[in-house]
């Protein structure tokens, strides 16, 4: 069945970031998850930006589903932080604190480096070719244009990371905080870079290669430390980020 045409143009922006080969299906805990997960990849890929109003009519229409349902889904989004719910006013997209910020990127480092320590111990070297495999493609993509599909795959080689640790529970915990800190990237990021790290991705999988920890560790730590020196949490930079938004919006019409 091909998927049903939103119907007004203030759903493009949502039709954009959702599954092109997603069909419209019953309510469930199925839809619930597609639902879910359909929102968090548009968000930690950055189609959703924070501040972003959720168009529940428009989902229940894609999903063919009640709004109940959708509110249902939207619901263990903002349990997650990656949704909030504003009142009288609707569902939109996070935007993390200043505080909220530091705490995710503590969070991030200590993830990492229990993932490293976990990986070294358990990763195959076919597990290590695909991530090799991942990080090639990763790094001709920014070679070509410096695309955000690049950038996608530099995610991914973290996630990818996350997965072959073998823990499901760390696992989610860690996807669910990448989400969150891309939020924070687009709020707080002062020093735009096509590179994401690339070659921060090969130096570490080399180094788990030789299964040597300490020097695994210390090179995410370096990694995590250049991506988190784009960023200044501060109040102005968040509310610069929203005048240029509405500059954006507003000169577009």
């Amino acid at each position: 069945m091909a998927r049903r045409a939103l119907s007004s143009s203030r759903t493009r922006p949502l039709a954009k970031a959702i599954e092109a080969d997603a069909e419209p299906i019953e309510g469930g805990d199925d839809v619930t998850d597609r639902i879910c997960s359909t929102l968090a990849a548009a968000i930690g890929n950055g189609a959703l930006k924070p501040g972003t109003k959720i168009l529940e009519d428009a989902i229940a229409e894609h999903f063919g589903v009640s709004r109940t349902v959708v509110r249902g889904a939207l619901g263990i989004l903002q349990r997650d932080h990656l949704l909030e719910r504003k009142r009288n006013r609707g569902t939109f997209v996070a935007e993390p604190s200043i505080e909220e910020a530091t705490q995710l990127f503590e969070a991030r480092r200590t993830l990492e480096q229990a993932t490293i320590e976990r990986v070294v111990e358990r990763a195959t070297e076919a597990d290590l070719d695909q991530l090799e495999a991942l990080n090639e493609e990763e790094k001709r993509l920014y070679d070509v244009d410096g695309s955000a599909a690049g950038h996608g795959l530099s995610g991914r080689f973290h996630n990818e990371l996350a997965r072959l640790g073998g823990n499901d529970v760390l696992t989610d915990l860690f996807n669910n905080v990448t989400a969150r800190l891309s939020l924070v990237m687009v709020l707080y990021e002062e020093e735009k870079r096509a590179d994401w790290g690339a070659d921060h991705h090969h130096d570490i999988v080399a180094a788990i290669r030789k299964r040597d920890v300490k020097l695994a560790q210390t090179l995410m730590n370096e990694h995590l430390a250049d991506i988190e020196s784009r960023v200044r949490l501060t109040q102005s930079q968040g509310d610069r980020h929203t005048f240029v938004s509405v500059l954006e919006t507003f000169s577009a019409k």
